[in-house]
């Protein structure tokens, strides 16, 4: 069953770590849209990966761009860190999927995105959200 997060009854000094999550799985749904919210997913995605955490990050509606090569490097946001350098911390420790319907939209073919990454549907979604142990977010 997939961990639920709450605070009631956690003793965090005692059971903080047996509670953590093994895996996150996140999904973006904003890009330069909202460039806060899809930097925070980002950010919050590669510092899991960096403390060991087993990441899945999903790239759908606008974040879907930044599957491209090029693409992070226009994407600014002041006191954040460069969304090109969260991506390759992700990628290598973790993994980035583009949602199927999302890269049809856009026309963003396997062929196009970033070494790495992956085009997967809403089914492969679903299974790695509702793995035991698992923790999804959705920015």
């Amino acid at each position: 069953m997939a961990h639920a997060w709450s605070c009631t009854g956690l003793d965090y000094d005692s059971d903080y770590h047996s509670a953590m999550a093994k895996k996150l799985v996140i999904k973006v749904t904003a890009g330069a849209d909202a460039p806060e919210r899809c930097s925070q997913a980002f950010t919050v995605a590669a510092v899991a990966v960096a403390s060991g955490v087993e990441v899945s990050l999903w790239l759908t509606g606008e974040s879907s761009w930044f599957a491209l090569p090029g693409r992070a490097a226009e994407f600014e946001l002041p006191h954040a860190a460069p969304l090109p350098d969260l991506i390759d911390s992700i990628l290598a420790g973790g993994r980035i999927t583009l949602c199927t319907q999302c890269a049809a939209r856009r026309e963003i073919t396997e062929d196009d995105v970033l070494k790495g990454v992956r085009i997967a549907g809403a089914q492969v979604f679903v299974q790695e959200a509702m793995a035991d142990e698992t923790q999804a977010l959705v920015y």
